[in-house]
């Protein structure tokens, strides 16, 4: 999939509470990006998805992924909860897929957005908001809790 960019402050904060999430004093930019490449590493692993040599380095406020997995859905929510962190701006996706699908679109949620709005504009049908809900489990734990900033996976529609 290659580069994908999001939003660099919106998102979870795994790396500190600062807005800066700058290392500590005695903590040199190397030693903190490999701190955070393990956070990621360890928060997907946590969320149960199976990556054949899981591999996730940070450098500064760009993290590169590399694995195999079984399918093009677990690819693109792993990419998404990298680049849904808040510190990290671009994703480089190196992961290879066992078996190929077509791949999901990506929406930034706007002010104002729901997933039914969202919905009814890339499908044509607001009450097909399950299926955008659905498919950015396990990131999502409410239909109502999207914000702005957030990369959101928009699969295609098989009717």
């Amino acid at each position: 999939m290659g580069l994908i960019d999001f939003v660099k402050d919106a998102g979870e904060r795994l790396f500190g509470k600062d807005k800066e999430e700058a290392p500590a004093a005695t903590e040199s930019p190397a030693v903190f990006d490999a701190r955070k490449g393990r956070a990621l590493e360890d928060t997907v692993t946590k969320l149960g998805f199976d990556v054949e040599n899981l591999e996730i380095s940070v450098q500064g406020d760009v993290a590169a992924v590399k694995g195999s997995v079984d399918s093009q859905e677990i690819r693109e929510k792993i990419v998404l909860i990298l680049g849904n962190t808040a510190g990290i701006a671009r994703v480089d996706d190196q992961m290879t897929v066992e078996a190929p699908e077509p791949e999901a679109t990506y929406y930034t949620v706007e002010s104002g957005d729901s997933l039914s709005k969202i919905a009814k504009a890339h499908y044509g049908d607001a009450m097909k908001y399950p299926v955008i809900f659905e498919a950015n489990k396990p990131m999502l734990s409410d239909p109502d809790k999207i914000y702005p900033g957030q990369v959101l996976r928009i699969p295609p529609v098989t009717d």
